[in-house]
């Protein structure tokens, strides 16, 4: 069912859009400076995934009714650590000589664990209403889905070594005991760094999703966020994760981000929990390093068309199909999908 927004809800996406959409092209002007520059611009990425959720939250700020309760010491502290973040990003481009990467890291940590802090000191109710609760106390098994997730991940690296004729491979990554010990090492690592992944999170799936879901319909609501998502990601596409095949990582990313809305909109909408996300995307982005023994497999990839049409298959097989299942055929509205107010 598509309804129209309300004067309020426009408000909020206008401000929403302005942040989350904004920030990634001043930054993304600086960062393509830096780039030029020869310096380090590692900072930018960590920086950009805060811009979502601050995005929501000063939306919600903004427009809030006096009287209305809001989760106020954990939007005060993520909008702190995102302003640093962002200041961390800003001066990597005037002082590049100081190892601002490594401090962002430092910053991400220290942040996580305050903010952990700060959303417990917030009252139950007023989480549960935005959305930061764990669970809401129904048996929707949010576990579930980040294992069925899991599966997928390693499947379309099994099917991608099967493209290339090497499914071997696939076992051989099994052999490090390095991979073993980030593996084991990856859940704790998850409380130390989650905010970087909350913060695209609570803005794509706890905000943007149902706003256009809501206007659009359920599949149409999720494929254009997908599209925004991938779109969004483009100062990072052009100067770290593939500058001398842009266009490629371009394509790529959209490809990417559209399958991937399509199954966490699904477990968005399975769960209503914002953590199931969360925890997937940390997942899609650590473990690449870990199956590949390095972080540094992250920027600097050279991307051929062969690969790009291998990618699009595997997420037409993998992750497309469940914008056939029954959650997104449903034309009504659940409590659990309601945008955050």
């Amino acid at each position: 069912m598509q309804t129209k927004w309300t004067a309020v809800e426009k408000k909020q996406l206008w401000i929403f859009v302005a942040v989350a959409f904004g920030m990634p092209v001043l930054m993304g002007i600086l960062m393509g400076i830096s780039f030029y520059r020869g310096n380090d611009v590692s900072v930018f990425p960590n920086a950009q995934m805060y811009y979502p959720a601050a995005g929501v939250m000063i939306a919600v700020l903004l427009t809030r009714k006096k009287e209305e309760k809001v989760p106020i010491k954990f939007f005060t502290g993520f909008l702190i650590l995102t302003a640093v973040m962002a200041g961390c990003a800003v001066a990597s481009l005037f002082k590049p000589e100081i190892q601002l990467a490594l401090i962002s890291q430092y910053i991400i940590i220290f942040g996580s664990i305050v903010l952990w802090l700060l959303l417990w000191l917030d009252k139950k109710e007023v989480r549960r209403k935005y959305g930061l609760c764990l669970g809401d106390g129904q048996k929707r098994k949010p576990w579930l889905y980040v294992l069925i997730f899991l599966g997928l991940y390693f499947l379309r690296i099994f099917l991608s070594y099967l493209f290339e004729g090497e499914p071997g491979m696939f076992l051989e990554m099994f052999k490090s005991p390095y991979t073993w010990l980030n593996l084991v090492v990856l859940p704790l690592n998850f409380f130390l760094v989650y905010t970087a992944f909350f913060g695209e999170e609570y803005g794509w799936r706890g905000f943007f999703q149902p706003m256009l879901q809501k206007r659009f319909g359920k599949r149409a609501g999720v494929l254009l966020l997908g599209v925004f998502w991938g779109f969004w990601h483009l100062p990072i596409n052009l100067f770290f994760y593939s500058p001398q095949t842009w266009l490629q990582s371009i394509v790529c990313q959209l490809i990417t981000c559209v399958g991937i809305a399509i199954f966490f909109g699904y477990a968005q909408m399975k769960t209503c929990n914002i953590w199931v996300a969360v925890i997937m995307h940390f997942l899609n982005n650590n473990l690449v390093a870990v199956i590949a023994g390095s972080a540094d497999v992250i920027s600097g990839q050279v991307i051929a068309w062969r690969d790009v049409l291998i990618l699009l298959i595997l997420n037409c097989i993998l992750f497309v199909p469940f914008i056939f299942t029954k959650i997104y055929g449903k034309q009504e509205q659940s409590a659990g999908e309601a945008k955050l107010q």
